[in-house]
């Protein structure tokens, strides 16, 4: 099951990387999210960790379901294009991802062995960190941007998660408090942009 949520998890952000509407790039962030979700409390049950079954939870209410709301409702207040163009060429970025995924794979071997957990997991969660740095990267409009940044949290707690079988979770209340932060942050500079309109 673990494998399966992982293996849909960056399936899902590699999606991403190609999607061209911002409704799409919002839907995929959200299927990134409920995979991270469903993963943690997958591996919450295995392991019997309250903690990591309740970040489930919280990920799944708050990524998957009321942050993509949050940022649609925002895209239309602001009359955001629905056409994102990416920078990077679609065939560079086809070259690209399988080279990432490759060189992730020989990056996390020694890592693998100093903490001792799975290979797969580790490089996965390492390639998941490159691929959302390439989606900020790829686009210049904010709402894409944002979503990328976001990618990279999801990426980091899958990181936490399978390195070290659960974080704990004062750190990832804190991530979470620090995205609500960045949330509302953004609101505040789009309403500004609205008012100089």
């Amino acid at each position: 099951m673990v494998d399966f949520l992982i293996g849909l998890f960056l399936a899902s952000l590699i999606v991403a990387l190609f999607t061209t509407r911002l409704n799409g790039l919002l839907l995929w962030y959200a299927i990134n999210s409920l995979m991270l979700g469903l993963l943690a409390l997958s591996m919450g049950s295995s392991i019997d960790d309250d903690a990591m079954i309740l970040s489930g939870v919280i990920t799944i209410l708050m990524k998957a379901i009321a942050i993509p709301f949050f940022l649609k409702n925002i895209s239309q207040k602001f009359h955001f294009s629905q056409q994102i163009v990416p920078k990077i060429k679609v065939h560079y970025a086809i070259m690209l991802v399988p080279v990432i995924l490759v060189f992730t794979f020989y990056l996390s071997e020694p890592i693998v062995n100093m903490i001792h957990t799975h290979a797969n997991y580790m490089a996965i969660s390492i390639s998941s960190l490159f691929l959302a740095l390439l989606l900020i990267m790829e686009h210049s409009g904010v709402v894409p941007k944002v979503i990328g940044f976001l990618a990279l949290e999801n990426s980091l707690f899958l990181l936490g998660t399978t390195a070290t079988k659960g974080m704990p979770m004062l750190i990832e209340l804190g991530i979470f408090f620090d995205l609500l932060m960045a949330i509302v942050v953004i609101n505040l500079l789009f309403d500004k942009e609205e008012m100089r309109i």
